[in-house]
């Protein structure tokens, strides 16, 4: 057996239910949020010298820390599943119809609405276009990882959602920066190219190499080898996270302190745009006549979000201290609870949903 026919074996497997990091997810970031503001608070001198350490504009211990987070994610994608994207091409298009037609210009589009106007009055006036610009970047690229977990949670094809991320994640190599900048530009915002494509190597690109190569290593070494690496990795790549989190809110301490009701607003259009691509993307599969096991993880890979990714952006592009960062952050403070919520609809609509399968086939 090669390494490719391997990985196909393995791949759906080796995405286990919802690990207790994951499940607790909301609560670990709402302690990382007390515990960076509270730090800040103690200790500004030296958060400061942690914010001074970069290199063309990349802070060290960040990046550090974020290629801890996305590797072992990127870990879990075999490339080789493409060739299995005929097999689901009707829930694949919808997908992909979602995430790249739908996703970020809808986000843009309530960035403008919530942020711009419904909400202005009540946030930094400073900062309304880096919030705008953090929820695009929190749109801008399609869950990686926890997707697996999500698609099992609702008995998902597994093998649609292992091309279905492989192909997002090959799209996303060249489709992101110009997405960002194409949205950013209509929002007003300032593009710094170099900057982004800077992070697209980064945290994208380069990722994504590292974690093949290590991939197809450890396949050789056999499956047990690998399934073990990665499930010890979880954990790992979480606090790597968590960590994050309490660097970036101990710079944003006193902007949370001056304006505690930022963080609900900026739910409110993250919310909004989680149910309506869910719900757009599970309609559009049932018109279309696609199977519930490919519906239900195609709505959740249409909702969520590779928010490592964006706040990795966010901070390149604007700053531990800007609008931007905190507005991804807050996709990862909500991300569990509402995506378990996607979750639990998927499951008890399903007689539903195959009764209009029948209905249209008669």
């Amino acid at each position: 057996m090669n390494t490719s026919q391997l990985a196909r074996n393995i791949a759906p497997q080796s995405a286990p239910g919802i690990g207790f990091f994951e499940r607790y997810l909301t609560i670990w970031v709402a302690l990382c949020i007390g515990a960076g503001v509270l730090l800040g608070q103690l200790m500004p001198d030296f958060f400061r010298a942690v914010g001074s350490w970069e290199v063309a504009k990349v802070n060290i211990p960040v990046g550090v820390l974020i290629w801890v987070m996305i590797i072992p994610m990127l870990l879990k994608i075999d490339f080789a599943a493409l060739g299995q994207v005929k097999a689901h091409v009707r829930g694949i298009g919808v997908t992909l119809f979602i995430n790249w037609a739908v996703k970020p210009f809808s986000m843009a589009l309530l960035g403008w609405i919530f942020i711009r106007h419904v909400f202005a009055p009540w946030l930094p006036q400073d900062q309304l276009d880096s919030y705008v610009a953090g929820l695009i970047l929190l749109a801008a690229a399609p869950c990686t990882a926890m997707v697996f977990v999500w698609s099992q949670l609702c008995r998902g094809d597994p093998y649609f959602t292992l091309s279905q991320v492989a192909l997002n994640d090959a799209i996303m190599v060249v489709a992101f920066a110009p997405i960002v900048a194409l949205l950013l530009g209509l929002s007003s915002i300032t593009v710094p190219w170099d900057t982004l494509l800077t992070s697209v190597g980064l945290y994208i690109v380069v990722p994504v190499l590292i974690a093949q190569v290590w991939r197809k290593t450890l396949l050789k070494q056999g499956t047990s080898r690998f399934q073990s690496v990665v499930a010890k990795l979880g954990p790992i790549s979480i606090a790597a996270l968590l960590l994050t989190l309490v660097l970036l809110f101990a710079f944003q301490g006193e902007a949370i302190l001056d304006q505690p009701l930022v963080i609900a607003i900026l739910a409110v259009p993250i919310l909004i745009q989680v149910v309506f691509n869910s719900g757009l993307a599970y309609w559009l599969n049932r018109k279309m006549g696609v199977q519930h096991c490919v519906a239900g993880p195609s709505a959740l890979i249409g909702a969520s979000n590779f928010f490592e990714l964006a706040v990795a952006a966010a901070i390149s592009l604007f700053g531990f201290k800007s609008g931007a960062a905190l507005a991804t952050v807050v996709g990862v403070l909500i991300e569990v609870p509402v995506m378990l919520a996607v979750v639990a609809v998927v499951n008890r609509t399903q007689g539903w949903y195959e009764r209009g399968l029948q209905e249209s086939r008669t």
